[in-house]
């Protein structure tokens, strides 16, 4: 058979296979719900990983429970894969559809159900976004502290996939620590719940095992998370360094005097740059590299934690530190970290952000590595970090449009994530695996490492058909793993669809 005729059997099976799925949706979803046209699909092809793309065979817009629910089980029984689908702004290829399966759009969750003063947490459903929740817990002092740089638009339930930090997450943890419960469906559509409202749930931790499993697992449509009492005051230190080797030593130096702060960030000077001609926040652009140190609490705290801050930093070699002296002041420092991606996308016409998270003694040591990859690869490289935590967010600068360059931006960004491994990092901190490191993954996990992980997979997804192709280098069938059903994942992508 020739190479078109071959393409064009693929064509015919896969319109014969989108047929029989819209025929078991449409009585599930109002018609407006349903949407399998090449043009209406081609928004749901990427997330923010836009490099790769690819059209899903169906996208199903439920808006009930119910819905979900008849959805996930006609697909089981059809043997098709399913992709949840927040907001798309993911930047790992989590949410890039299967081009043989459907994908679930779950936008149009998006109520927040219950906010409980007394117990400080709120109800929602997965498809409010991170921002929103802190502006609904405004009235009664309280915010939901995890805060992506996307929080204005990304929801909740993503972050439950991606485990996402944010800003200040080094004081007050991950989604992880500030989710109790998880309410959803299994690929079967089974109704599951992972955690309690109690303070602790019997059983295994499974809410441990659900949050950060990108969407492989289950469907999640609410989530019960923690709210943070508002604190009194915050300032925020802009520390100006003329080496990236003392602002990464600093970094070291804050937490080994016993100081938490709420935040602690990082730019280096092209970072800078880009971010100061966006947002003019008043950054020092002479400066090698910045941090953003900030301390909230009482005004006492606060005055004594700026202080001990503003003494290390100093003692760590700053040239300059200027302190907020109000809170427009502070939002205006945080706001060109805030903006950093957007700023990218202003200096150059695409990007790769990668994210890996390594000890923080060892900052300096990587950002100096990456200046000489930037001369291997003929890229540029901006960067910005949780510096606190470590998690680093290298933005690799290219042009898809110059023959050659998204290659050497992969390249580059392998090259910055093996080295983080190397170091006694790992290959994500908040943004996940997806399909973008993937094939990095034997890099940190051993075969047996790898097939454990693929069996709590196939506990709870025997047929492999929620998100498959994503996070695992090499699929297996279940069957190899002690299971008696095929795994989905040969359906999966073996060779990524680039834009």
């Amino acid at each position: 058979m020739t190479t078109n005729a071959s393409q064009e059997m693929t064509q015919v099976q896969r319109a014969e296979r989108q047929a029989a799925v819209v025929r078991a949706l449409k009585p599930l979803l109002a018609p407006q719900a349903l949407i399998w046209n090449a043009e209406e699909t081609t928004p749901y092809e990427c997330d923010g990983l836009t490099a790769y793309r690819q059209r899903p065979l169906v996208v199903a817009l439920p808006e009930t429970e119910a819905q979900v629910q008849a959805v996930l089980r006609a697909c089981h029984a059809l043997d098709v894969p399913v992709v949840a689908r927040g907001a798309g702004t993911g930047l790992s290829g989590g949410a890039m559809p299967h081009t043989l399966g459907v994908t679930l759009s779950l936008a149009k969750f998006n109520r927040i159900l219950s906010m409980d003063a007394a117990s400080r947490t709120a109800r929602v459903q997965c498809g409010v976004r991170n921002l929103a929740i802190s502006e609904a817990a405004a009235p009664l002092g309280l915010y939901y502290a995890p805060d992506p740089s996307s929080q204005i638009a990304c929801t909740i339930g993503g972050n439950v996939a991606e485990n996402s930090g944010g800003v200040h997450c080094l004081k007050y943890g991950l989604t992880l620590h500030n989710v109790i419960k998880v309410r959803g469906f299994t690929a079967q559509g089974e109704a599951v719940e992972f955690g309690s409202d109690a303070l602790d749930g019997a059983g295994l931790d499974l809410l441990g095992v659900v949050i950060g499993s990108e969407g492989m697992l289950a469907v999640t449509l609410e989530v019960t998370v923690k709210l943070t009492p508002k604190p009194q005051l915050a300032r925020c230190i802009m520390a100006s360094f003329d080496d990236v080797r003392k602002a990464g030593d600093a970094v070291a130096a804050v937490i080994a005097a016993g100081i938490i702060p709420a935040g602690l960030e990082m730019m280096d000077k092209p970072m800078t740059a880009a971010v100061e001609d966006f947002v003019h926040a008043g950054y020092d652009l002479s400066a090698e590299a910045i941090l953003l140190c900030e301390s909230d609490g009482t005004p006492e705290e606060v005055e004594e934690e700026i202080g001990r801050m503003s003494a290390v930093l100093q003692s760590a070699g700053a040239t300059a530190l200027a302190v907020s002296r109000d809170e427009a002041e502070r939002l205006r420092f945080w706001s060109g970290r805030k903006n950093a991606f957007p700023a990218s996308g202003r200096i150059s016409p695409d990007y790769m952000c990668m994210d890996s998270t390594i000890p923080r003694k060892r900052l300096a040591d990587i950002l100096l590595a990456i200046q000489q990859m930037e001369k291997k690869y003929a890229l540029r490289c901006a960067n910005v970090f949780h510096a606190g935590d470590g998690n680093l967010h290298p933005l690799i600068l290219y042009d898809a449009n110059k023959p050659g360059e998204l290659q050497l931006a992969e390249d580059f960004g392998a090259d910055i994530l093996r080295l983080c491994v190397e170091v006694g990092g790992v290959l994500t901190g908040e943004h996940g695996v997806g399909i973008e490191k993937r094939d990095l993954m034997p890099e940190m996990f051993s075969e047996i490492d790898l097939n454990q992980q693929q069996r709590i997979k196939c506990a709870f997804d025997a047929q492999g058909l929620l998100n498959p192709g994503k996070v695992f280098p090499t699929l297996h069938r279940c069957a190899e793993l002690g299971r008696m059903h095929v795994h989905a994942g040969q359906l999966a992508f073996p060779d990524l669809p680039r834009f």
